[in-house]
């Protein structure tokens, strides 16, 4: 079996037409087809790396692009999952995400670990001399792991001293691409109060089409627009041979031949990452899952990647004027494409309606609101724009214990997680450990855990993000489901014991196999739901009557417990 065992594999010399070979090689042997690029856009983050297809399988082998030592190593349920980071001379450290397996004296490495710590999950340093490698060294094989949703390798480069992630395609890694990126949409929205375009307070989107090489509006007559405004693009960019929708590196707005802003996203800061939802307009991708990526910064973003010559890329096109814009698009092999368009400045008085809110919450600073029921707290950097934050209680039926709070909407992005407290009822005869709080879907009423914990009568909790909340409780332990063991106590397979486990609501905390009453390493699977014990005859005496005890627990203290008696 490939757990146990890897074919012997020999180092493959790549062969150089310059006699100067470069600084790195590719992690993999196999043709460089990408199914995800550097920065492009992910949910509440910008991807940090390049992800490389494995021909749709797992067990690819995965080789040093450097000289360098293992200077980490992570095994996850979630995130990367198996992951490596090797550390180079050059001031550069790389990483492999969603490994299968590591090389047997690194996978024994990790084993050790984990028992020591009784626990699958491991984030540790490694100090040099414990795994040098030297260019091309084999160290691991491909897979599927954490939360991958395809067996792919994530590859990324990072500065070692900073650890902020930059581009592999510019340091060399080469993938055949000629493509240039595709424009779907544009997006223009009025800014201040006395803004309007094409007479709407509100943003407008256009479609785009391509005619002799160039994008222009489909109607391709100039957009009457008056005072400051922004513009966005909806864009995509693919590689040669695949079909999956990747990223730009870099777009440029030019109005009457003068560059306005310019943001480019070869190198960015995992700090900074999440302020991908100030990158994107929020609001249309909440409603209609449409990116559009915004020429001009919010007041409170401060996101590096932007460059400007004024105003933050909000541009005023004055009284009565006509103005050529340009939009330009790069990847990162410099394939271009260009939208041009006009727009002229033409006034006409509209009346914008004045909205109902409870306070105003303003960027920069720490908010707060509370009431008799309900308090939040958002702390400085909680905000990207001005915010006329809502508030609105319902009362609830016995299925919560406590009103319905609508906190503001989910069409406004927060950068950090405020701290929320909802005042508890009808809570006297309940284990109050039990009390968490949950976030209503709107749509369909389905609830998700949103953690929590019980004081005096609230529930405290942080949220990431704008809704409907309430508290809920949850008294129903995990659920296991034995996959290698019959219903008369035999097993199915003599190499593991495998479950299924899930939860209804708060989610799996610990799991816990103790076999012969030593703790047993179980590897999890979170979205498959999955645990998986691997006979290890080194650490467990075989051929004999085993008892076996697993015990899975949720966030809210309740578990489920699993024994049997079998034979192996």
């Amino acid at each position: 079996m490939l757990r146990y065992f890897f074919v012997s594999i020999f180092i493959i010399c790549n062969i150089f037409a310059s006699s100067q070979q470069p600084y790195y090689t590719n992690p993999v042997k196999i043709p460089m087809l990408l199914s995800g690029s550097f920065g492009e856009l992910r949910n509440n983050h910008f991807h940090s790396g390049i992800d490389i297809k494995t021909q749709g399988k797992i067990n690819i082998p995965v080789y040093a692009v450097a000289e360098g030592y293992i200077s980490r190593i992570v095994v996850s349920p979630t995130g990367y999952g198996r992951a490596v980071y090797i550390t180079h001379d050059n001031g550069t450290s790389s990483v492999y995400g969603h490994l299968n397996l590591f090389r047997p004296d690194i996978e024994a490495y990790v084993k050790k670990i984990q028992y020591k710590n009784k626990s699958f999950k491991i984030d540790v340093p490694v100090i040099p001399g414990i795994f040098d490698l030297k260019k091309n060294e084999m160290f691991a094989m491909s897979g599927n792991s954490g939360s991958s949703q395809a067996p792919h390798l994530h590859f990324e480069l990072r500065n070692t001293r900073s650890e902020n992630p930059v581009n592999p395609l510019k340091l060399g890694f080469f993938v055949k691409d000629t493509t240039p990126p595709k424009i779907m949409g544009l997006q223009i929205t009025p800014i201040t109060d006395d803004s309007h375009v094409n007479y709407s307070i509100n943003k407008v989107i256009y479609d785009v089409e391509l005619v002799d090489g160039l994008y222009r509006l489909k109607n391709n007559i100039p957009i009457p627009v008056y005072g400051q405004i922004g513009f966005a693009i909806e864009s995509n960019d693919y590689f040669d041979e695949t079909q999956n929708k990747c990223g730009i590196v870099s777009m440029e707005l030019v109005i009457d031949d003068v560059v306005y802003s310019v943001f480019e996203i070869n190198r960015f800061s995992f700090d900074e990452s999440r302020k991908i939802n100030s990158y994107i307009d929020y609001e249309e991708f909440s409603k209609s899952k449409r990116k559009f990526q915004r020429m001009w910064l919010e007041p409170c973003a401060g996101l590096s990647n932007y460059q400007y010559t004024e105003n933050n890329g909000i541009f005023d096109p004055g009284i009565g004027s006509l103005h050529d814009v340009k939009i330009i698009l790069k990847d990162s092999y410099k394939n271009t494409s260009v939208l041009e368009f006009q727009i002229e400045s033409k006034y006409r008085e509209v009346r914008r309606k004045k909205l109902d809110y409870t306070k105003l919450f303003k960027c920069g600073q720490r908010n707060s609101y509370s009431n008799e029921d309900f308090s939040i707290i958002l702390p400085k950097d909680a905000l990207y724009n001005n915010l006329e934050f809502l508030h609105i209680k319902t009362d609830s039926d016995d299925k919560y214990y406590s009103a319905i709070h609508s906190i503001h909407n989910e069409s406004a992005p927060l950068h950090k997680r405020a701290d929320i407290k909802l005042r508890t009822k009808n809570t006297d005869n309940l284990d109050t450990k039990k009390l968490l709080l949950v976030k209503i879907d709107p749509t369909t009423g389905k609830i998700s855990a949103a953690g929590g914990n019980y004081k005096d009568g609230w529930i405290n909790s942080g949220i990431s993000s704008f809704g409907d909340y309430a508290v809920g409780i949850d008294t129903i332990p995990p659920q296991i489901k034995s996959l290698s063991i019959s219903a008369e106590q035999t097993l199915t397979d003599n190499d593991y014991l495998k479950f299924k486990i899930s939860d209804d609501l708060a989610g799996i905390a610990k799991i816990e196999g103790l076999l012969n009453g030593e703790w047993a390493l179980f590897e999890y699977d979170a979205k498959n739901d999955l645990i998986t014990h691997y006979f290890d005859d080194k650490r467990f005496e075989l051929n004999k009557q085993h008892q076996f005890k697993l015990t899975v627990t949720d966030y809210s203290g309740n578990s489920s417990v699993y024994e049997v008696s079998f034979f192996r």
